[in-house]
């Protein structure tokens, strides 16, 4: 794995746009230099809630916050996949899930936020750890909220699947 460090889209009219831009943003930043038929794969996660990216928090004062605008509501989980071999065509897609949060109590958010689960994760949760306490009802693909969307994914490049 090679981390891009691009600048990411934070705005936009079209949020699936949004999360393709940033993909693509960071297969363009691997993909120079890499060996003829390696596949490059880049994908951005986003948290969108009323409009607006809930992207990752940078205070605990920030995740309680994200915590408290989900409680007891639905936001949208929205992963851009971008495939892209050396010379080669780009393969791209969207991801949607939606995800329902419990109605949280100040004790309970406050829990989370102690733990320390929240850094460095869109909308400040992770499903895949203690966060998964705080979700009534995952609507999708549960894979895209964890942060690669494996249909999707096994869809645009099938030949990593052995197909």
């Amino acid at each position: 794995m090679v981390p891009a460090d691009v600048d990411e889209a934070r705005e936009g009219d079209d949020a699936e746009q949004v999360v393709l831009e940033n993909a693509r943003r960071k297969v363009r930043a691997v993909l120079p230099g890499r060996e003829p038929g390696t596949l490059v794969i880049g994908c951005d996660t986003e948290v969108f809630l009323d409009g607006r990216i809930l992207g990752q928090p940078g205070t605990p004062a920030e995740a309680r916050s994200y915590l408290e605008m989900m409680s007891g509501r639905t936001h949208d989980v929205l992963s851009g996949l971008v495939c892209q071999r050396p010379g080669g065509e780009e393969r791209s897609g969207v991801c949607a899930s939606w995800v329902t949060f419990r109605k949280l109590g100040g004790e309970e958010a406050e829990r989370y936020v102690r733990s320390g689960e929240w850094r460095r994760r869109a909308g400040g949760y992770a499903v895949q750890g203690l966060g998964s306490a705080l979700v009534a009802r995952v609507e999708g693909d549960v894979s895209n909220v964890i942060g690669l969307p494996v249909g999707l994914l096994l869809d645009l490049a099938p030949e990593i699947g052995g197909k």
